[in-house]
């Protein structure tokens, strides 16, 4: 069982606390890589053509850290809600080893299983 002696909705306080960090965490590289996009280009035409590969390398670290913001943001929703730990497709408890493993789970692991065969079929 997930230990904590301060709870949160029925949760302890410690799981609260590691998604706000993570959320955090996410938003600081969100900043630095904000900062980074928006510096000038070099003048020097081969050096542009680099700085843009970067920036689209940046960019897209970008797109992956405002999707995990977007994540922890809703999990917090969830646990303030009280329906954190709930599985969104089918109602059932998410088991408390998945949500130590990836606290922002929305899903069970039977409805996240069977949704990534469903893509694979695709």
């Amino acid at each position: 069982m997930i230990k904590g002696n301060r709870m949160h909705n029925g949760w302890p306080a410690e799981l609260r606390d590691q998604l706000l960090q993570k959320k955090e965490e996410l938003s600081s590289r969100l900043d630095r890589i904000h900062l980074n996009v928006r510096r000038p280009l070099h003048a020097d035409s081969k050096e542009r053509a680099k700085e843009l590969e970067d920036q689209e390398v940046v960019d897209a670290l970008g797109n992956e850290a405002r999707e995990e913001l977007a994540k922890v943001s809703d999990a917090l929703e969830r646990m303030d809600a009280g329906s954190y730990g709930l599985c969104c497709e089918c109602g059932n408890p998410i088991g408390e080893k998945r949500l130590l493993a990836y606290p922002y789970a929305e899903e069970c692991i039977d409805c996240a299983t069977l949704g990534e065969e469903r893509r694979k079929r695709m």
